[in-house]
């Protein structure tokens, strides 16, 4: 046994909340970096000129990336480890984000900005909690992928408004700077602290007994084939396909539109961007309590229902939002709805592929999930700008963003139905 597992165990105190501790830091950071377009974006259009579509395109490639990165992800930490994975992303964030302060050209903000951030924040991305759940905990498992998840919320909820603040009275380039150094702070913090499995400091998972099992070998190999060679078993099943199609439609109403163009949004309608930006952050709080409550619900309600209810409020709340902007106190109801249920979809989500793919597997095949729902909010960045350019106003991506959700609601009921006998099979279950 090593030191470290003598001491916790003399202490009963588990690492795995240690381990959860650094996880969430992680995520918080990454989480502050993919929320800075909102902040820059205005910005951007008054130094250099660009068009809104041009930097939603940059964008959009950065969410891409963002999610196709989460299954390649996934199996660099089966090959390399959780904290080499962890700590080249964030030395990748750090540097990426760095160099901004210098381009001059569209193309470099879409290189910088959309190819090594975006890559950079996949890496670190919803994927890492999910492994780190599976691995740690058998018991609290929900609890802990609805605590993960909570730290997207507050990343958005502590850098914001900081943010804005810092553009308003430094410039951008500060900006920038900051979520630089915070990144770079962040690796040493996780290459001391970061464990990969409870057998490392002898231990076993949070709620099993016994004694610990010798850890599993590092899957040998090229992660990229083991993480394509997973996709195409899960893609043989038609759930896989149903979990991917929802989470799509979940990322083209969330980050893909409401966390790129609410505050463009809110400054058309002319409330001041710092407003917007303190909406967001109010977002991220009740997304806190949401994705917890999330959590603990998951593991006693059927997942399918918990979705389908989550899918349905978030449609009629984009389609009210619209008509929102007439009043701050509107936009505040919009706010703690759409708060509550922005990033609540994801612990069902995760414990259904758990249940459906097993606990070995889960990592890799939530990274594809979570690449279909990149690719919905890339689509909804781009064209919710490219409407925007067009038809002048926001209205219409709103709308069809709403609807998108109705029919999420309807698809995730069937995952896990036997259609031969035309009822839900156990394995579906929460």
């Amino acid at each position: 046994m090593t030191f470290t597992g003598a001491v916790i165990l003399r202490f009963k105190f588990h690492y795995g909340w240690v381990v959860v501790g650094v996880t969430f830091l992680t995520l918080l950071v990454g989480a502050g970096v993919r929320s800075t377009p909102g902040v820059l974006m205005v910005p951007f259009e008054e130094e250099f000129h660009w068009s809104r579509a041009t930097i939603s395109f940059a964008v959009a490639l950065s969410l891409v990336l963002y999610g196709v990165m989460g299954p390649f992800s996934a199996s660099f930490m089966e090959r390399f480890g959780l904290r080499r994975t962890m700590v080249c992303a964030l030395a990748l964030l750090a540097t990426g984000v760095a160099l901004t302060r210098f381009m001059h050209e569209s193309w470099q903000l879409v290189l910088l900005w959309g190819v090594v951030v975006g890559m950079g924040a996949g890496a670190i991305a919803n994927v890492l909690g999910a492994v780190v759940a599976a691995r740690w905990f058998t018991a609290r498992r929900g609890l802990v992928i609805g605590l993960l998840t909570g730290a997207a919320a507050t990343g958005q909820l502590i850098f914001l408004p900081t943010f804005t603040r810092v553009t308003a009275h430094f410039g951008w380039r500060a900006t920038v700077l900051v979520i630089a150094v915070v990144a770079a702070v962040l690796i040493p913090v996780v290459a001391l602290l970061m464990r990969e499995r409870p057998q490392d400091v002898g231990l076993v998972p949070y709620g099993e007994t016994g004694t610990p099992k010798p850890a599993p070998a590092r899957a040998i190999g090229n992660p990229i084939m083991h993480s394509l060679r997973t996709l195409a078993e899960a893609a043989r099943r038609r759930d896989f396909w149903l979990l991917a199609g929802s989470f799509f439609c979940c990322g083209a109403s969330t980050n893909g539109l409401i966390g790129t163009h609410l505050i463009p949004a809110c400054f058309d309608h002319d409330i001041p961007a710092e407003t917007g930006a303190w909406l967001l952050a109010a977002m991220g709080m009740f997304n806190i309590l949401g994705a917890t409550a999330s959590g603990w619900l998951s593991d006693r309600v059927d997942n399918r229902v918990l979705l389908a209810v989550y899918y349905s409020l978030r449609g009629l709340s984009l389609v009210y939002l619209p008509f929102s902007f007439v009043s701050f106190y509107g936009l505040g109801l919009f706010a703690v709805f759409y708060g509550l249920d922005w990033i609540a979809t994801v612990p069902p989500t995760v414990r259904l592929i758990g249940t459906s793919f097993g606990r070995e597997k889960s990592g890799i095949v939530y990274g594809w999930v979570f690449a279909a729902h990149q690719i919905g909010a890339s689509a909804a960045a781009y064209f919710a700008g490219l409407m925007r350019a067009d038809l002048g106003s926001y209205l219409q991506a709103f709308i069809l963003s709403g609807l998108i959700c109705v029919s999420a609601a309807v698809m995730v009921m069937f995952i896990g139905v036997d259609w031969r006998r035309g009822r839900p099979v156990a394995a579906g279950a929460a």
